[in-house]
């Protein structure tokens, strides 16, 4: 079978795709413009690929597709119901990034509620040096001991998070659509009104596509922080700026955004700079062991295919 990863770049330039030689003719572009897509998936058998979009403008180029390989569990990247349409299988992976997503949803939340940003500031601008003082202990920081999390999504990741939060102190209160033994479920307004720290853990879909609205932004505690981790297009991006801008919420700690890379006509391009605003480049996913495997997955997934198997297939 002809393999063709379309963006590579995507998944780590330190990660070996030398696996994927295994189940088939491998060939690696670093990253394809819209254009150069339609050119490069005209004669392959299956497609591996990460934030490429792939939908009725390209797919009609794709003479002998077979299989997308996405290499993420969020799939709003690929237009499903064409490909189902054109008898193209789509899969992705899950539960390869728990961990990962886990460990940076903690760092921003910590990052934020610590001051840390600031303080390390201090400290490398010099001012800890010259002030003479041993200790400083502004900006006022607080334990997460009696906190309450709200966590919006309680799906694998979201249970995770919920896990270490609640091993820090945190009473955990959560969202989901259906009861889950041993958690407390409310709805969105509560974890809004109450929490005192919000991670967004649920999957972009119309029902979830500006949930996070400026009518619920309003309703966060002042002091309260927002982390989102899931997709940008959950949250309305300018009315949490405005609240930033307006000294209206405690923070938010961002790895998501409805255009990525965003540019400086976005509305976090204004705030970027802001001490109670952390931002990074959508890595949460990408831990280097993370990464293998879902590596390793997207090549059981191509050999269940080529067995006549249905695994990891959001087409069915």
């Amino acid at each position: 079978m002809k393999i063709t990863v379309l963006d590579s770049d995507a998944l780590g330039r330190d990660l070996d795709l030398a696996p994927l030689n295994s189940v088939g003719e491998v060939t690696v572009y670093n990253y394809s413009n819209p254009e150069e897509v339609k050119e490069r998936i005209a004669d392959c058998d299956v497609v591996v690929l990460n934030k490429i979009k792939l939908n009725e403008s390209n797919l009609g180029y794709a003479k002998n597709l077979k299989l997308i390989c996405i290499a993420a569990t969020g799939f709003d990247n690929v237009d499903v119901n064409c490909c189902r349409e054109r008898g193209i299988a789509v899969c992705n992976v899950v539960g390869y990034s728990t961990n990962s997503v886990a460990l940076i949803t903690m760092s921003l939340a910590l990052g934020l509620v610590t001051h840390l940003r600031e303080y390390n500031d201090f400290v490398v601008s010099g001012e800890y040096t010259n002030s003479g003082i041993p200790n400083r202990l502004e900006p006022t920081f607080h334990e997460l001991d009696g906190m309450t999390w709200g966590i919006i999504g309680l799906g694998t990741i979201g249970k995770k998070v919920a896990g270490i939060a609640q091993a820090m102190g945190c009473k955990v209160i959560a969202n989901k659509r259906t009861p889950v033994c041993g958690y407390d479920i409310v709805s969105v307004d509560e974890i809004m009104e109450k929490a005192d720290i919000i991670s967004i853990h649920t999957p972009l879909n119309e029902g979830t596509k500006g949930l996070i609205s400026s009518e619920k932004i309003a309703k966060m505690k002042k002091n309260a922080i927002l982390i989102n981790v899931a997709r940008g297009a959950i949250c309305d991006e300018k009315a949490l700026a405005e609240a930033i801008k307006n000294d209206k919420i405690g923070g938010i700690g961002v790895d998501v955004y409805s255009t990525e890379p965003f540019g400086a006509d976005h509305p976090f391009y204004e705030i970027k700079d802001n001490k109670k605003v952390l931002l990074t480049p959508h890595n949460a996913w990408g831990a280097y062991e993370a990464r293998e495997r879902l590596l390793s997955d997207i090549v059981e997934n191509i050999k269940a295919f080529q067995n006549g198997e249905k695994r990891c297939r959001v087409d069915i």
